[in-house]
């Protein structure tokens, strides 16, 4: 496994601990969901309920795999291990992408404006150059704009472990 899909995978685990606990539990990604949510006001209903979903499938699917003495919390080591396993975690990723990159396309023009893009990644909490660095290295148009299909991608790219030198590496650590 590469070290860069190590460090993306310790950077999301670190910002879905929402409450600070050292441990993924269902509360984490419901504060999380709702912190989305609430960054894309313009978006409607169907796609705020399409991320609370996507959340909530996240979280069952590793709760269902992972937390095998049922106490409602996942450790690093197991969420690395099903995280860095595309085949047992494709589907809730895959949902979740869909999910996030269409609040951010509230008018649903297939295009993500850098404001939208920039709302949605400080709600989950990533640093704001960081977050320029990544709209960039995905490049945006003229308008500013990148696409829906663009972003679903790059959030799929992230967690592959196999990929490396990808623009969601910019995430981790310092601006790229």
């Amino acid at each position: 496994m590469h070290e860069a899909a190590i460090g993306r995978v310790k950077l999301i685990f670190a910002l879905f601990d929402v409450d600070g606990t050292g441990y993924l539990e269902a509360e984490d990604f419901e504060l999380m969901a709702t912190r989305v949510v609430a960054a894309s006001p313009d978006s409607d209903d169907a796609a705020k309920a399409a991320m609370l979903a996507a959340f909530r499938r996240y979280w069952t699917t590793l709760a269902a795999g992972l937390d095998a003495n049922r106490d409602g919390r996942i450790s690093f080591e197991e969420y690395a291990a099903c995280v860095l396993s595309p085949e047992r975690f494709d589907g809730a990723v895959t949902d979740f992408a869909e999910a996030l990159a269409a609040l951010g396309d509230p008018d649903g023009d297939g295009l993500i404006e850098r404001s939208a893009f920039v709302a949605l990644m400080t709600a989950i909490g990533f640093e704001r150059a960081n977050i320029d660095t990544l709209f960039d290295a995905f490049e945006p148009s003229d308008a500013d704009q990148i696409t829906v299909s663009v972003w679903v991608a790059g959030i799929k790219d992230y967690y592959s472990p196999e990929k490396v030198g990808i623009p969601g590496d910019h995430l981790v650590g310092g601006p790229a």
